[in-house]
């Protein structure tokens, strides 16, 4: 039986897709390019923003319309954040929760069989050990721990992912070291919360990153996004850990605003001037670490002052990659109890953002034109090329490159978000 995957979301559901996908090519089934091709249709869904929860479900419309004879299943966070609107929007769907995905070969034989399944509900398993597929054979993406401890205000996600279940040190391990032998030369520790990882368990994520560094062979790691408030008092072992070579010198750590009564009302359990404390520490030590951060606009209590707080702070710390999301309400946060901003205010302040991280973006790339940067290339470019990341993590495009090498690169060419170059020999 022929099934199509189309998964949306972050890293952590990527990785989700790839154990689904693995775990039914282990059962026979064949997994397709193309819905056409597909007698089952999944849809591996997303749920923290409200565009991307209509781009489901105008998804699901679509394949209901265009393949009226077609099975479908749900997977992902959505049938555990709103099972209601499932019901409504596809009634005849099976589902498959994020815990439940080991059994997702159970769902597909059942939904075959014309059974309308439903496997939800909470539950722990070491994703870490479930086999994959890896979507890009130099890219190995390890789950290190499911949920979270946070109660930030605007979150859904925890509803889906339960509370922090940090996954076995050795286990983790176990597979980098079977990545490496396999070829991958890039390991993307993903979860809710790298930073949380340990803290159910007397683990620590300093602790894990030394302990995959030491795996023998030429590969980089780069540490998922860490919540402020549990990086708190763990900086300098932090530091410590991303010394090693094979640690890019990344950080997203999300700020949300830069007021600190908003910071307050959603509960995030950090004030602007930790937030700030983190990045210098590190900026001192690895004066060209890139710095990624995430900002919500226009949350209900968020009145022009306290924007404007928020674009003070951008400007000061000139983050290179900024994710901007507009506030929604989601189903299940305790912020959606508020009257929400008006939306013509909310695209105001949005597009203001924007002007601001797009400046601030291209600058720092037009300071990269001239030098030569190490680059480990780990794919070819949809519009030709090959793609590689620098030891920060910034995208750059060569024309030609050997997959998985890592190249000097002379940066000729700087856009908004990636870096063009050709590779010399020093």
């Amino acid at each position: 039986m022929n099934l199509y995957i189309e998964t949306f979301g972050c890293t952590f559901n990527q990785a989700d897709s790839q154990i689904m996908t693995c775990l039914l090519g282990e059962d026979g089934y064949k997994i397709v390019d193309n819905p056409d091709d597909a007698e089952i249709l999944i849809i591996n869904t997303c749920y923290v923003k409200k565009p991307t929860e209509q781009r489901i479900i105008n998804r699901i419309n679509r394949f209901q319309n265009d393949f009226p004879h077609k099975n479908l299943i749900i997977t992902g966070c959505m049938v555990e954040i709103d099972p209601d609107k499932l019901y409504t929007i596809a009634p005849q769907a099976g589902w498959v929760g994020p815990h439940k995905i080991n059994f997702i070969s159970h769902a597909v034989k059942s939904v075959a069989n014309g059974e309308t399944i439903r496997l939800t509900g909470p539950g722990k398993i070491n994703k870490v050990s479930l086999p994959k597929t890896r979507f890009n054979p130099l890219i190995d993406i390890i789950q290190i721990c499911e949920g979270c401890d946070g109660a930030c205000s605007y979150c859904c996600t925890r509803i889906a992912r339960g509370s922090l279940y940090s996954y076995p040190a050795r286990l983790i391990k176990q597979e980098v070291e079977k990545a490496v032998k396999e070829g991958c030369v890039e390991i993307q520790l993903t979860a809710q919360d790298t930073a949380a990882y340990g803290k159910d368990t007397g683990d620590s994520i300093p602790g894990l990153i030394n302990s995959i560094t030491s795996i023998d062979g030429d590969f980089r790691i780069r540490v998922g996004m860490m919540h402020p408030k549990s990086i708190k008092g763990n900086v300098e072992e932090l530091i410590k850990a991303f010394k090693n070579d094979k640690v890019y010198k990344f950080l997203h750590i999300p700020l949300q605003s830069g007021n600190e009564d908003i910071l307050d009302d959603m509960k995030r359990g950090h004030d602007i001037k930790e937030f700030k404390e983190v990045i210098n520490r590190f900026r001192s030590e690895f004066p060209d670490i890139s710095l990624a951060t995430d900002i919500i606009v226009g949350y209900p209590t968020e009145e022009e002052q306290a924007f404007e707080d928020t674009m003070n702070i951008i400007r000061e710390i000139k983050p290179d990659f900024l994710h901007i999301s507009k506030y929604h309400h989601r189903p299940g946060a305790s912020s959606s109890s508020l009257d929400e901003i008006k939306h013509q205010e909310m695209k105001k302040r949005s597009k203001q953002l924007n002007e601001l991280k797009s400046s601030i973006s291209y600058s720092k790339n037009q300071d990269k034109k001239g030098e030569i940067l190490k680059v480990l290339i780990t794919g070819k470019g949809s519009k030709g090329g090959f793609i590689g990341r620098t030891n920060t993590y910034k995208t750059v495009i060569v024309e030609k490159a050997h997959l998985g090498s890592i190249v000097d690169v002379e940066i000729t060419e700087a856009k908004g978000t990636y870096l063009k170059g050709k590779i010399v020999t020093v």
